[in-house]
């Protein structure tokens, strides 16, 4: 672990990038991870949380990915497969994925609730449903191609009012200028 972790620190290092945690991260919680413009936010995400160090994030991925030879590498890379294609895929897979938060001692998850890399102010609200159905914390982590930064930024408050808190989690990225790869893809409801 600590040769890829330094490997990881490297390979963002030769590309101008850094990465950082301003928070103790525990051994379960869910990764709210923006903006998603572009295919390069997952290796951003990946290598980023490698130099980290003490986060190994397991992902959703759409169930196409699973096909041979794919599924050889994005399973060890700790992906979940998503059946988009089920009845009530929605509310089944969140339920399945607060069952398996509920049955490890170790769960960490990475949800780019924007679940696509075009604009869409209107996120999915499955990493919330999740959390407060498997009683995680939520914490924010920001791909910021602007300052060629990936970090942990801090743990959300959840107050039970899921429009509430989703939009305040919303405004932290603009708050805080969060750029992603393509920054016109990036927004927010309101």
């Amino acid at each position: 672990m600590q040769i890829s972790r330094k490997i990881c620190q490297l390979i963002l290092k030769l590309a101008g990038w850094t990465a950082e945690s301003k928070v103790e991260i525990p051994n379960k919680c869910i990764f709210c991870v923006a903006p998603h413009t572009s295919n390069w936010d997952f290796w951003v995400g990946k290598i980023g949380y490698t130099a980290i160090g003490s986060v190994k994030p397991n992902f959703l991925i759409k169930s196409d990915w699973f096909r041979f030879p794919f599924n050889l590498f994005f399973g060890p890379m700790g992906g979940i497969p998503v059946y988009r294609d089920k009845k009530d895929s929605k509310g089944s897979l969140v339920k399945s994925v607060i069952e398996a938060a509920n049955k490890r001692d170790k769960f960490q998850l990475a949800i780019t609730p924007e679940g696509t890399r075009s604009s869409n102010g209107k996120w999915k609200r499955g990493f919330y449903h999740i959390a407060v159905g498997a009683n995680l914390p939520i914490y924010i982590v920001a791909l910021d191609f602007g300052r060629k930064k990936v970090y942990v930024s801090h743990k959300a408050e959840i107050t039970g009012d899921a429009d509430a808190d989703i939009k305040a989690i919303q405004r932290w990225y603009v708050d805080n200028d969060i750029k992603g790869r393509y920054p016109e893809k990036f927004s927010i409801e309101g």
